[in-house]
């Protein structure tokens, strides 16, 4: 009867090692996956509305001096936005786009939207295009071309100020910063740490 017992146990060891060992890695595929279904997105709004640093700067001066009406959307966290943004600029999380159309109500109104770097302003985007509005730009290069370009952020605490240099923290390829999955800014103790 113990043999029996052991055989059963070790046959059930071996089945789930075998079910462990021959688990597929499916994270190519959903990565195939994502980038497939966020190009849907992106071709939601036209090739021709998708701007780069240069034009945006000259839309957002126009803007900013009452020349032309547009909302500027930054689609970033709620505390990316904080943390500094671009001066006069709208805010409306990503995860909160639903609420546009309780803002925003004119189907025809000229509406720009970015993120950090380029991902979530196509999933906004996309969606601002279905939801029925009809004059949707994605600015492509984000607040990374923004501040690469050399152009002031603000936020409450500093006011206005300028990013001397960007560096790639959180990817590690920035020699002189901190490995990927490192802290970028070590310290012992922080009330609130969000990152």
């Amino acid at each position: 009867m113990k043999k029996l017992i052991f055989l059963i146990i070790g046959l059930a060891f071996v089945f789930t090692y075998v079910l462990a060992v021959n688990a597929a890695d499916d994270s190519a595929m959903l990565k195939a996956k994502e980038k497939e279904i966020w190009q849907e997105w992106c071709n939601q709004i036209p090739p021709e509305r998708t701007i780069g640093i240069a034009d945006f700067k000259k839309l957002y001066d126009r803007v900013m001096a009452g020349e032309e009406k547009a909302y500027l959307i930054d689609t970033r966290t709620h505390p990316e936005f904080y943390a500094g943004h671009i001066p006069g600029t709208d805010h409306i999380h990503a995860g909160h786009m639903y609420t546009i159309p309780k803002k925003i109500k004119d189907k025809n109104a000229k509406i720009v939207v970015w993120c950090r770097t380029h991902k979530r302003q196509c999933y906004v985007g996309g969606f601002l295009a279905k939801y029925g509005y009809t004059n949707v730009w994605a600015y492509s290069d984000g607040l990374v071309g923004w501040i690469k370009a050399g152009y002031p952020l603000c936020n409450q605490f500093m006011g206005l100020f300028k990013v001397v240099e960007y560096h790639k923290y959180f990817t590690g390829k920035y020699k002189k910063g901190p490995k990927a999955g490192q802290e970028k800014d070590p310290s012992r103790i922080r009330e609130f740490h969000p990152y």
